[in-house]
């Protein structure tokens, strides 16, 4: 299904440049900035992928500023379509998650901003891992369709409230994220969206994933 994009907002392609290489990224920071999301997704998505855009706009429209990124350089993606190793690499995408937190942070008009994070699939899971390893840095997670057990233990140690987002249909998929919840200690909460499957490809289902996520975001992000 296809949604539409077509939104003033003002995006602008960031680059982050690491030891070992460069992640690519789109970057929109509205006029009055309660917070700020960064994307998780999982594997076989992009910042490119028309829903991520589609819930950037929505999260920009509650004025949220969005960083969607490429967790791995052009070069490792390459590798990873080959391998598929390095989408499960759980510990180097919530490395690159903190880094891109401090990156953020050395920019004037994002410094002031509380840091949230919105991941996808297995980037969920990377997101946890991240918020387990900096509990002062990361203020509040979303997990869309995630695998938040692929955390494992970490779940303990997540501070921020977190958000778990599953569709109905996805039987699997909630099961998991019900046993997460009783392992999560932070404020957590689980939405079940009705007659929706893992993409949420439904009529309104993905509408309905945006607005929950930017209401958990403009409400432990802001202030």
């Amino acid at each position: 299904m296809s949604h539409d994009t077509s939104v003033s907002r003002t995006i602008r392609p960031v680059r982050i440049e690491l030891a070992s290489c460069l992640l690519h990224g789109d970057l929109a920071v509205p006029a009055r900035a309660s917070g700020l999301v960064v994307f998780a997704h999982g594997s076989g998505s992009s910042r490119f992928s028309p829903d991520n855009r589609f819930v950037a706009d929505t999260l920009d429209r509650h004025d949220l500023a969005t960083l969607l990124i490429d967790l791995l350089s052009e070069d490792e993606e390459a590798q990873d379509e080959r391998t598929g190793r390095l989408r499960f690499d759980l510990n180097l995408l919530a490395s690159r998650l903190v880094t891109i937190e401090a990156w953020a942070v050395g920019l004037a008009e994002l410094r002031p901003l509380r840091v949230g994070l919105l991941g996808a699939s297995t980037g969920a899971a990377a997101a946890l891992l991240a918020a387990a390893q900096q509990p002062h840095t990361f203020h509040a997670v979303v997990s869309r369709s995630g695998r938040p057990d692929l955390a494992g233990s970490a779940l303990t140690r997540v501070m921020a409230p977190t958000l778990l987002i599953v569709g109905e249909r996805d039987t699997p998929l909630v099961a998991l994220n019900q046993r997460a919840m009783t392992q999560l200690r932070s404020e957590v909460q689980l939405e079940i969206v009705p007659g929706a499957t893992h993409l949420f490809e439904e009529p309104g289902a993905l509408e309905q994933v945006a607005n929950l996520a930017a209401v958990w975001f403009q409400t432990h992000l802001g202030g």
